[in-house]
Order: C-alpha cells, then structure tokens, then sequence
C-alpha cells in the first residue's frame, strides 16, 4: 500500500509517497482503507518544520481522513467491516475535558498521521460519518469541522438571533458560518478578497468586510451591528487580530481562540476586563462533540465546502495550493 512520509528534513519537497506492508488489526483495533484525506493548517507547519522543529523524521502527516472498514480485532463491536468513519483528531479524547494525556493522542503531530492507504485505528477512536457525505466530504470533519463546533456550539452555545463573526475562508471559518447560520445567527465575515466576500454572501453571511481596505474593521463590525458589537468571535489570526477582535465583540461576548494565523500587531488586554469578555483557547474537541456535530448535519444535510481535490501523487502540489492561501474551504486529497 501507499502512504506519505516527511523524509530527509522539512518542507514541502521532502513529502515522499512510499510503500508499505498492509496492516493487521489486533485486538480492539479496526482496519480502514483511507478514501480519501484534507489538510489543515498545521499539517503545513508541521510539514515545514515550524509546528515541531524536533519532529522525528521520517513522520506520516495529516489529522484528517475518512475510508470504510475493511477488517477489524477481537473484542471489536463499535465499527464493523463496510461501515463509512473518520478517525478522531486526539484518539484518546472521548468525552469531558481534554487533559494532556489526551492531546498526546493528536493525530499527525503527538502521533504519526493518516495519509496511507490502509489505517489502524484503535475502534474507540473512530466516528461513523453521516450518510449523505462523499468520502471528499466526509474527511474535511474530523479538525476543522469540529473546532468550529466546539467553538460555536459547545462552547459558545450560539443561538437563532446571535451574531457571529468569522475571519477569513479557510476551512474552520466556513465550517463556523454553516454552523451559525444552521443555528439561526447572523454571520458577518472579513477576508482580503472581495471575490471570497462575494462567495460567503452566497452562502448566507449578511455581511463581508475586506480588512486590507477597512484595516479598522472592528469598527466596522459595531457599525454593522448598531454599535452593540457581535455575540462571537471565531479568533483565527491570533495576536495580529485579536486587538480588532476585541473592538469588535459586545459587552460580555465571547472569543474563540483557534489559530495564530496574522503574525506581529500589538494585544492590549484590559478590553477583556473592561468589556467582560470570555477569550477560551479551542483545540479541536472531543468524540462526543463529533458525534453530536454528525447528527445536526445529517438533519439538516449540510455539505462542506471543498475547495480542490488532488490525487495523493499530488500531495506536494495541495499543500503548494494552501500555502498560496488562495483557497475556499478545505483542500482534499483523495486516495
């Protein structure tokens, strides 16, 4: 079988796709045959070295991937050969709070990644994924799909009538305005493309900001929002926004810390005191909060947005694409 390894040092030349023998689930493990996987922004950190400088090499990347059960161990009785799953990010994260034994279960960065062919997987640490889902569909879930749920839903407890603003159109940010507007909130974004504005109008937001042109746009936001400011924040620049951010949230509102995406700007943090705000760092979430976030898009059938589809002989070339930052959603590779 295939899969796809970091060899000789980082960066994006280094990814080598390389054969294996095919595995064999032992006990209280499941055999997946991979269809199909999508990237993350930190597969590309860790990729080119900036997520783990002391990454073991050679490393098999990548968090996210969904295939069907081909096989599985004794003792097995969660998943069964043919059922469609994804595996989740921290394998040991299966409910309550993450604790740092559970982040050592992170896939594609504690733990080696799935971009193979073939898969083990402990059964626990597996998800079915919601029927009216493709494979390319189904493998943008298991990081970018659940921080925004955690972020929004579980965390958030975002509801019909909020307003939530989201930054940018990577994956967790069109996966936050799906799942805000399946909740009945209004979502207003920023981006540095008028073309990508024009896009998540399309998909529902009321609103789009171009923060190359409107560098202040957390005044913006509370223009839009007749001074009050927006119910949440979906936080993905890190220090480089979070002063806009700030600007931007209600009294008492709520900012999800995901990513650190906008380098350098200056954090002044008394307006989290003054304006009581609720900052939470959000590390992609649990078993249970996937499960609960399959249900509520299989109800109402919603479909990730996917960007490109490449072929896993491509992969140099996906992870080429979002560097360029000139994607829309998720960036897939199918097996």
């Amino acid at each position: 079988m295939k899969a796809c390894e970091i060899q000789g040092g980082f960066g994006i030349d280094s990814l080598q796709v390389v054969e294996r023998a095919e595995p064999r689930p032992g006990a209280g493990q499941a055999l997946v045959r991979m269809r199909a996987w999508s990237l993350n922004y930190r597969d590309l950190l860790l990729v080119k070295g900036n997520y783990n400088p002391k990454l073991k090499l050679p490393f098999t990347p990548l968090s996210d991937g969904a295939g069907e059960v081909v096989a599985v161990g004794d003792g097995v009785t969660r998943v069964k050969p043919g059922d469609r799953v994804a595996g989740i990010f921290m394998q040991s994260w299966l409910d309550g709070a993450v604790t740092e034994a559970k982040a050592a279960s992170a896939l594609g960065g504690a733990i080696a990644g799935v971009a193979a062919e073939q898969m083990l997987f402990d059964a626990e640490g597996l998800v079915h994924v919601p029927d009216h889902l493709n494979f390319d569909e189904a493998a943008t879930l298991p990081c970018a799909a659940v921080t925004a749920w955690h972020a929004l839903v579980s965390h958030g407890h975002v509801k019909a009538g909020d307003t939530v603003l989201v930054q940018g159109t990577g994956g967790v940010s069109i996966f936050a305005l799906q799942f805000a507007l399946l909740s009945g909130a209004c979502v207003i974004a920023t981006s540095s493309s008028d073309d990508k504005l024009a896009r998540v109008l399309q998909l529902g937001a009321s609103d789009g900001i171009n923060y190359k042109t409107t560098p202040e746009w957390g005044k913006r936001v509370r223009e839009l929002t007749g001074g009050q400011g927006v119910d949440h924040v979906v936080e993905v620049g890190g220090a480089g926004t979070l002063g806009e951010s700030l600007r931007a949230v209600r009294m008492g509102g709520d900012i999800s810390l995901i990513g650190v995406l906008a380098s350098g700007g200056q954090f002044n943090p008394v307006p989290i005191l003054m304006k009581s705000v609720r900052v939470q760092g959000i590390f992609v979430g649990s078993r249970s909060m996937f499960e609960a976030m399959n249900r509520a898009i299989s109800q109402k059938q919603l479909r990730p947005t996917v960007d490109r589809v490449f072929s896993l002989a491509d992969i140099r070339d996906a992870f080429r694409h979002m560097e360029s930052g000139t994607h829309f959603g998720k960036i897939v590779v199918r097996a």
